[in-house]
């Protein structure tokens, strides 16, 4: 890879255009914000990755609680969809790059944690995954001041081998954690909503060994935070759930969205 990332859902999952695409953020953040009760900026989003039109809005619910705060590190979490991967990758680029502009890269966090044997170096699965990039966007204008970013792409792992890289990772008050996570796939409304409201309990209650197996595409990276949540005494919430037949109409094959914050 080069030394930039470049964007590639631009245009397709949000819009190219940079005043466009930062108008619709703050669009979305505004709603947000008039509905969600923001106090202590959490340590923990969990938030979903599809087109801005389907999951924009109930992102947005979970960026609203960090708008503005003192953060200057994000460490992701995406699954992989478009490369087969072996433990977590991390990319060798310096900079992802949006309409909005570059996130720099935190090298020495990158550094630590590819020092840690589930942690690979693999730019293939970068190329084309679109679980960070969506996010960035609603990152640069949450964060104005700036941030440093270290993006994973989670495969074939496990939950211990990811809690291993929160941990390394965790910091403090300045490092933000961000889950990039769908949940249920391709069921009928109705379905869909009964299976997002077990996973919704199972993150509530901090309990990942509860999370049914396909509630979630991120449901390896959810399990490792909610286990390192809960040995650290934290408290989860739902502050918006919904799905595709919400947001973009239809009742069947829909695609569950939920937005969680863990404090």
């Amino acid at each position: 890879m080069s030394a930039v990332r470049p964007a590639i859902a631009a245009g397709t999952f949000y819009p190219d255009d940079p005043t466009a695409l930062a108008g619709i953020v703050d669009d979305y953040l505004a709603s947000a914000t008039a509905s969600v009760s923001i106090g202590t900026p959490p340590k923990v989003l969990i938030v979903p990755h599809a087109g801005y039109p389907y999951s924009g809005p109930i992102a947005a619910s979970a960026y609203a609680a960090v708008h503005g705060a003192a953060i200057d590190r994000v460490v992701m979490f995406g699954p992989a969809h478009r490369w087969p991967v072996s433990g977590l990758a991390l990319p060798t680029a310096s900079s992802f790059e949006t309409p909005l502009g570059s996130v720099a890269i935190d090298t020495d966090a990158l550094l630590r944690a590819d020092s840690l044997r589930s942690v690979t170096l693999v730019d293939a699965a970068h190329t084309q995954e679109h679980a960070i990039e969506v996010q960035l966007p609603f990152l640069q204008r949450c964060l104005p001041e700036g941030f440093r970013l270290v993006p994973f792409v989670v495969g074939r792992t496990t939950p211990a081998q990811v809690e291993e890289v929160l941990d390394e990772l965790w910091g403090s008050s300045e490092t933000l954690i961000v889950i990039s996570s769908d949940l249920s796939h391709f069921h009928d409304y109705d379905t869909a909503r009964q299976l997002d409201a077990d996973t919704s309990a199972a993150i509530e209650g901090l309990e990942p060994q509860r999370l049914p197996e396909g509630g979630a595409c991120g449901r390896v990276p959810i399990q490792a935070v909610l286990s390192a949540a809960a040995r650290r005494k934290m408290t989860a919430r739902t502050v918006d759930l919904r799905n595709s037949g919400d947001t973009a109409g239809g009742r069947d094959e829909v695609v569950g969205y939920g937005a969680y914050v863990i404090s």
